[in-house]
């Protein structure tokens, strides 16, 4: 008896650590729609900005899901490797306000991102491993940047 016992209640523990209880699913997880967009403060003024992206990806939504994102594209991807990392103002949108301050010194990173709703030092940002990376202004707003576009994503 002290046997089945002991077995049953390895198991039982075994299978606890396996499968936790109520785990809570990444803040990411879910459905986003993409709400609105800017030109970005990286876009050459000179330059006219397409129009017909923005139109073809407003109103459309992208859902995280633990296996993959779908989505419009370049969003969709079918084989996503998150990491929920926190970037600095520099590294946003794969380090453009770093390379917008080395061409002018007196430009500020942090304003720059401030200017598009970021706060604080630390933004996390979700690196997906496939195209885009997604950076979070709160818990149910992200931003991305596309084609000298800022997309914003409100998760619903």
């Amino acid at each position: 008896m002290k046997y089945a016992v002991a077995t049953c209640f390895g198991l039982c523990v075994a299978c606890a650590m396996q499968t936790p209880a109520n785990a809570a699913e990444p803040f990411y997880i879910g459905t986003w729609k993409l709400s609105g967009a800017v030109i970005a403060p990286w876009a050459d003024p000179k330059q006219k900005p397409d129009t017909a992206e923005p139109s073809r990806l407003l109103g459309k939504t992208v859902t995280f899901a633990v296996k993959a994102i779908t989505g419009p594209k370049p969003l969709a991807c079918a084989a996503p490797h998150y990491k929920v990392s926190d970037f600095t103002a520099d590294m946003l949108f794969q380090g453009a306000f770093d390379d917008m301050q080395s061409r002018d010194k007196s430009i500020d990173p942090n304003k720059i991102a401030a200017a598009l709703g970021f706060s604080g030092t630390a933004i996390k940002t979700l690196e997906t491993g496939c195209e885009i990376d997604f950076h979070f202004v709160d818990g149910t707003t992200a931003e991305i940047g596309l084609n000298d576009m800022v997309y914003t994503l409100k998760k619903h």
